[in-house]
């Protein structure tokens, strides 16, 4: 996944982001009571994930040189956006199902295994 070129990486995270924010928006919150999460924090963590996708989609459509710093700061971004649902975990664990618990640490991990890449990519560019 390393052989991704810097907007391949840049669409991949503004799609990824577009799916999280349709599930936590349009699944999630509509079946609150199977997944156990606040609906209103739903919709938080969804309007967060709209605008890293329209970030993302931007870098991939309109940066040429210069692109690290983003990749970097989308990187960044995501592993705050993954310590924040994380906490919320732990706040909210006692209301979680199963389900709730799965998708999380299920969104957790795709994200952090993505942010690594960024990571890397934006550091070695070649």
């Amino acid at each position: 996944m390393l052989n991704l070129s810097f907007k391949q990486l840049f669409l991949l995270d503004s799609l990824g982001a577009f799916l999280t924010a349709l599930l936590l928006s349009q699944v999630l919150a509509r079946f609150e009571s199977s997944f156990g999460m606040p609906r209103e924090i739903l919709f938080v963590l969804a309007g967060i994930a709209a605008c890293f996708a329209l970030y993302s989609l931007l870098c991939h459509f309109f940066l040429k040189k210069k692109w690290q710093p983003y990749l970097k700061a989308i990187a960044i971004a995501n592993t705050i956006y993954c310590l924040v649902t994380l906490g919320l975990v732990i706040y909210f664990f006692r209301s979680l199902t199963w389900l709730g618990i799965l998708y999380f640490f299920g969104e957790i991990i795709v994200v952090v295994s993505l942010a690594r890449i960024e990571i890397q990519k934006s550091r070695h560019p070649l």
